[in-house]
Formats: C-alpha cells, structure tokens, sequence
C-alpha cells in the first residue's frame, strides 16, 4: 500500500527546488547588503578616528577594499550629507550626521552636560560620559571642556575605545559581571579591576592617548547602556581619591535627574 501523506511528485519537487533556489538568493542578498552596511558604518568610525581629511585611497584601505568599492560607499553616505570632501577631494564627516547625533540619548546628553561642565570648571579638566556600545568597546556621548585651563584636552563625542583600555572604559569593564566582558582579558586586567572595585573608580595613565591621565566611575541608569563619567587631563594636581569623589557626586546627580 502507497501512504499518500508522503508521495512526492516530480512536479512538487520542482517547486520544492525553486522556492530552495528563492531562499538561496534572498540570504546572498541580505548577507551582501549586511556587509554594505557594515562597510558604510566603518567609513563613518574611520573617518571619526581620524584628525584630518582622508583620500579615497585611505579609506579604501582602512576598509581593505578596492579604490572603486569605497568610492561607491562614499558617494551613497555623501547623498544623504553624512560625508562631506573638500576642493581636493578628501573626505570629511557631513553636517547630517549633527542631526542623527542630536537624537542619541537625547535625555541623557541634556541630563548629564550641567554635571559634565561643573566638574570640567572645578577641577580644570575636560569632563565626559561614556557608553558601552558593545560587548568590547565605549564611546564618547557627551564632554565638557573647562572654561579656564592651562592645557585643555580635547575629547569629542563620538570617540570609540576597546573597554579594557583607558579610565572611562575601565570604569564600564568593572560594572559589568564577568561574564558580559570581552572574551580576552589579561589577568593582569582581572587584577586592576578587582582593586578597582574595591576603591570605587577607575584610573589609566598613558593607554589610549600618550600622556594623558583619567580618572573615572561607572554610571548606572535604568533602560540605559552601562556608563562612566571621567576627566582627562596631562596631570592631576590634587589626588586620584578626591577627583574620583567629585566624580562620584556627578554620577549620583545625573541618577537622581534622570530619576532613578
């Protein structure tokens, strides 16, 4: 006896192929069009990270893509004004991503910048927020520069750093169980944190930026990314202990403005 709940025709297995056929298409599609994205979000980060205007050429080959490649990335984020090139052709962020920026945690930025600046003008140093992003790295959402300083140091928002490097991450790196941090962390690090903790707040001298000093502590807000407020500065004239308390006071008045 035939089961006719399991009889395949040829004809069933023709549409059978073809819908295998479909699927196949659509997941090379969407995987292209992940890496198009990815490649247009990286053009962004590099040209974020670097302290002049770029060529193609450059670009192409923090991308490790062709010259032609990058030119068509370039030419679709400059139609929507996030990349701008001057007379000679180099490329520069655009004006369009002020209005993208202008929506990130837009709460937390209004919340946070009358603490940041407080702190930035008391202690003579540049004063920021920082955000985990992702499972290994923190960005600058937000800094306050002092009004009156020997030597101002320049931190803009949108400055990405590993969290295992650096106060404001480190801050991040030690709010976090250990099983959300990155996959790699040298024991060494393992150590730093644990005294960390104990004290309260983080510190890195010379790790992201040769010659500059942080001090830094985490920031934890409900519905929010982990966080950290820090002050960057070439030397410390007052102790590590009484920055990190003043930094402390900080985070507890943004916690209790943004009403947690």
């Amino acid at each position: 006896m035939i089961d006719r709940g399991v009889l395949v025709s040829d004809e069933d297995r023709a549409v059978e192929r073809r819908q295998e056929g479909r699927a196949m298409v659509t997941d090379d599609a969407t995987r292209a069009g992940s890496q198009t994205l990815s490649r247009g979000i990286r053009i962004l980060e590099v040209l974020a990270d670097a302290d002049r205007a770029l060529s193609i050429d450059e670009v192409a080959a923090a991308l490790g893509v062709h010259r032609s490649v990058a030119y068509r990335l370039v030419r679709t984020l400059e139609h929507h004004g996030l990349v701008t090139r001057d007379a000679a052709g180099r490329l520069t962020l655009g004006t369009g991503l002020a209005a993208l920026a202008s929506g990130v945690a837009r709460d937390l930025q209004h919340l946070a910048l009358p603490e940041l600046n407080a702190v930035a003008n008391e202690l003579g140093m540049t004063c920021l927020l920082a955000v985990l992003v992702d499972a290994e790295e923190a960005v600058t959402l937000v800094s306050a520069s002092p009004r009156q300083s020997v030597a101002v140091v320049s931190y803009r928002p949108g400055h990405r750093h590993p969290i295992t490097r650096g106060g404001p991450g480190k801050a991040i790196l030690l709010s976090l169980p250990e099983s959300a941090w990155p996959a790699e962390v040298p024991s060494g690090l393992r150590d730093e944190i644990a005294e960390s903790r104990r004290r309260g707040y983080a510190l890195s001298h010379d790790e992201v930026v040769p010659s500059l000093a942080s001090v830094a502590v985490p920031l934890m807000l409900p519905g929010q990314p982990p966080a950290s407020i820090a002050v960057i500065h070439v030397s410390f004239s007052q102790p590590e202990s009484e920055i990190a308390e003043r930094l402390r006071l900080a985070a507890e008045a943004v916690t209790r403005a943004y009403g947690a």
